[in-house]
């Protein structure tokens, strides 16, 4: 499955991105501080379909941003994200919240340099599942062949993981790895809106994703 990831900076924009998605991730961090408020929030979660509550360190202050991610889960967030790195207290208060609502927890872990070697990434998968995960989410910068390798041969265990490698070279992974058992993967709502780099737009990402289903005789797995 294609999950749209969505930065507008306006809630207008949030909405207007949603139309006709199955699954989209609402980056609130890149909304800009006037449209950040508990009303906005809840129009955005309220309009329907399934959502991917994100909210990332930043500007925003814990407090902020466990207030911004429960007004989304209390809206009716499908998903809520939460970095593994984040403070103890932090990502407790934001599981329990979520458990408390039937909110599924994406844990997230984002190296921007470099992938890990395989031993260091099984670690940072056991953290996020010692941190309350019911998904586990890696995501890294890709620098060689090898380093996509790493990645998708995180994949195939029992643990529910998505994969993904940034960068120019690692968007193969974002076309393979939902084909090896990554929950979904992330694609722009269109050319230009990217949220990560290497990010493919949502109409190449579903051409790609068809063209090798049909290359080697599967289907889509729902």
């Amino acid at each position: 499955m294609i999950c749209i990831s969505i930065g507008e900076k306006t809630v207008a924009g949030c909405l207007e991105a949603l139309k006709g998605a199955e699954l989209a991730e609402i980056r609130l961090d890149m909304l800009d501080k006037e449209e950040l408020t508990s009303d906005n929030v809840k129009k955005i979660f309220s309009s329907g379909g399934k959502l991917i509550a994100t909210c990332r360190a930043g500007d925003i202050s814990d407090d902020e941003r466990l207030e911004l991610l429960g007004g989304a889960i209390d809206a009716g967030a499908v998903y809520v994200d939460v970095e593994v790195e984040a403070k103890d207290d932090y990502k407790k208060n934001l599981v329990d919240k979520a458990r408390a609502k039937g909110c599924k927890v994406i844990v997230s872990y984002h190296d921007h340099r470099r992938t890990p070697p395989t031993e260091e990434m099984k670690q940072i998968i056991g953290w996020c599942f010692e941190s309350g995960a019911d998904i586990a989410k890696i995501a890294c910068m890709v620098r060689s062949d090898g380093d996509n390798a790493r990645l998708l041969g995180l994949l195939g265990s029992e643990r529910k993981l998505i994969v993904v490698g940034m960068g120019p070279k690692g968007s193969i992974t974002r076309i393979v790895a939902p084909l090896l058992g990554s929950q979904f993967t992330f694609a722009s709502a269109g050319e230009g809106k990217e949220t990560a780099e290497g990010q493919l737009d949502k109409e190449k990402l579903a051409h790609a994703l068809d063209a090798l289903r049909e290359a080697i005789g599967g289907k889509e797995d729902d």
